[in-house]
């Protein structure tokens, strides 16, 4: 059985894809896997450095606001969107897949729509609340829809065929040892603080995590907080502590980057971070209360309802970044840690938001399909 994966754009799509892949070639050692997607994309370094081969397609969205520079993008996503005919064809003759699955991001689109004309089997995996435009395009055209969210299942308008799956996480998350992990930090009896904006960093979360941590080392609060700057945040984060007047140390650990995300969450009491649905996924199978800030620079504001699902289950805090301010933070901060066990309590009703067996329910329903 060959099976091909279109996946692109962010983590959010690459990851659970590569999820799905593992969790096929574990179930069946026999399957060949192969990914489609951008060269220029985080999916080409992902994807080769898990070992799976990788067929080039360029495919991009289209800007609505015309600036010149917007302009001469949309040039290029026309032309590309000319060409993804052929190069599409000519991908499907190279694998001859029995099965297509799109897991988001521009170029499951053309992959996908080729695929179906085909009669070749096809699937989509739609990891938020709201979906986005081309899962809600390709919902009618392919042959079984698997939602994350039941949220989701009218929104992609195709609910005869529709099963709410969850979102696969990395198998990891569920091997962890908290008071191992909590130890290794030196956490003792401190309430663990864990916050981050994304791998290239968010500029107002790491400015409004700066004056939360001013705030933590002014009244000497029992916590131990550890941030992530991403890479565009370092300087900013670092001329922020000088300003405000914090430094690193016994209660404040600060990295460009979070490379052992299992074991800092196995640890966290509370996560403050975007609310991309593989963040929430983790925080619903670890059971870790958050205070979650939505991107309002992703489509449709999918991480708005992404992140409203947790709070109408009491599971995190919502605060706009419209809203956001560093005192808002500090406030929502101090009133969640000033009642005892309320953090206990918001990471279980996140915990009955997860799907522990995702990955399994989707193999048997793509086993199935392809019967």
């Amino acid at each position: 059985m060959r099976v091909l994966i279109a996946a692109g754009g962010t983590a959010g799509h690459i990851n659970p894809a590569l999820a799905i892949a593992g969790a096929l070639r574990a179930a069946d050692p026999a399957i060949e896997i192969h990914f489609a997607g951008r060269r220029e994309g985080m999916e080409y370094g992902l994807v080769t450095k898990a070992g799976y081969p990788f067929h080039h397609i360029e495919i991009n969205g289209f800007q609505r606001k015309l600036t010149p520079n917007n302009i001469r993008r949309n040039v290029i996503a026309l032309w590309h969107l000319a060409i993804s005919g052929p190069r599409c064809a000519a991908i499907l003759r190279e694998v001859q897949p029995d099965l297509v699955i799109g897991c988001g991001g521009y170029v499951s689109g053309p992959i996908l729509r080729a695929a179906a004309k085909k009669g070749i089997h096809t699937a989509i995996h739609e990891q938020n609340a709201f979906p986005g435009v081309t899962n809600k395009i390709l919902a009618k055209e392919v042959d079984l829809v698997m939602a994350a969210s039941a949220a989701a299942v009218e929104k992609l308008g195709a609910p005869g065929k529709t099963i709410v799956v969850g979102n696969p996480v990395r198998p990891e998350l569920f091997t962890q040892d908290r008071a191992a992990a909590r130890a290794r930090l030196n956490a003792g009896t401190d309430t663990v603080i864990l916050s981050f904006g994304g791998s290239l960093g968010a500029r107002r979360i790491n400015e409004v995590v700066a004056e939360l941590c001013g705030w933590e080392q002014r009244t000497h609060q029992p916590i131990l907080h550890l941030h992530a700057t991403g890479s565009r945040g370092v300087e900013l984060f670092r001329d922020l502590g000088k300003q405000i007047g914090f430094t690193t140390g016994k209660h404040l650990v600060v990295r460009e980057y979070i490379d052992n995300m299992p074991e800092l969450l196995s640890a966290a009491d509370l996560v403050i971070s975007r609310s991309g649905a593989l963040t929430l996924a983790e925080l619903e199978a670890m059971g870790r209360a958050s205070i979650l800030i939505p991107s309002p620079n992703v489509a449709e504001n999918h991480q708005y309802y992404n992140a409203m699902e947790l709070q109408n289950a009491g599971a995190a805090v919502v605060i706009e970044e419209k809203d956001l301010t560093g005192d808002k933070l500090i406030a929502t901060v101090q009133q969640l840690i000033a009642q005892p066990g309320k953090l206990r309590t918001m990471g279980e009703q996140a915990k009955t938001l997860g799907q522990p067996d995702s990955l399994k329910r989707i193999t048997e329903a793509l086993f199935k399909l392809c019967r």
